[in-house]
């Protein structure tokens, strides 16, 4: 026989098959906690599994470094036996070179060839004959201007520029230096000069030889007659000439 109460207490409460209780209502009573079901196996899965690559295990690096280092060695020989083949073959189209003529005398126990002579003849050479047009003259002055009481020094170079030396005759008798202001022709060495001299001097490629004048600001004439006019401050035209070579102009100011 059931009392009431008991019959409460069975609708009240069920029993699953778990052994966990619940209410009438199918909910978890408040202070019993729901029991999980049982856990499945699961296997570990890395981060490569989950993205569906897996990394490479260290081996197989080792082994792709290998084949790629074979790889680069194969190429790199493929290379220098192509260089090689290059350079044989431009060798192998050069013509051979002329072989010289021979000039050595015949040694001992051996006889020159008929109508060969056994000692060379010496040649006779022509001596080296200096080249005149070569020869060039340049004028000078000490400086580019000159202030009132200085003196101008007017130089004449001669310069051999020849591969011979050259006699030449650098005489007073075959000098001249001559100032002119635009047409108007100034001072001359020659117009008061007391005597002439030759005198010749060999002159060395690339070697020069340089006579200096002073210049005392003062006009001459030919048969050097008195002149009482001076040179006033303006622009002056130096040119120095031996024989028939005239150098070009050199320029200079008087202040």
């Amino acid at each position: 026989m059931v009392t009431k109460g008991s019959q409460s207490n069975a609708r009240g409460t069920r029993t699953s098959g778990t052994g966990a209780r619940t209410t009438a209502a199918g909910r978890p009573k408040s202070g019993a906690k729901p029991r999980p079901s049982a856990p499945r196996p699961s296997t570990p899965r890395s981060s490569s599994t989950r993205t569906g690559r897996r990394k490479p295990s260290p081996a197989v690096y080792r082994r792709r470094r290998l084949v790629v280092s074979v790889a680069l060695l194969l190429v790199l020989g493929l290379m220098a036996a192509g260089v090689v083949a290059i350079v044989s073959s431009f060798s192998g189209a050069a013509e051979p070179a002329a072989q010289p003529a021979n000039t050595q005398q015949p040694q001992g126990g051996q006889t020159p060839a008929p109508g060969a002579s056994g000692t060379a003849s010496p040649s006779t050479k022509a001596s080296p004959v200096c080249d005149l047009n070569l020869v060039t003259v340049t004028a000078s002055t000490d400086k580019p201007s000159y202030a009132a009481g200085q003196n101008p020094v007017l130089g004449l170079k001669v310069s051999n520029g020849g591969t011979t030396p050259c006699q030449v005759n650098v005489g007073t008798s075959q000098m001249e230096f001559l100032v002119m202001s635009g047409p108007d022709r100034i001072f001359s060495s020659r117009d008061c000069q007391a005597k002439s001299e030759d005198l010749v001097k060999t002159i060395a490629p690339g070697k020069s030889e340089t006579a200096n004048f002073v210049w005392q600001r003062n006009r001459t004439v030919e048969g050097c007659n008195v002149v009482n006019a001076k040179p006033g401050n303006g622009t002056y035209v130096f040119t120095a000439s031996l024989g028939n070579k005239v150098s070009p102009k050199a320029v200079f100011q008087l202040r």
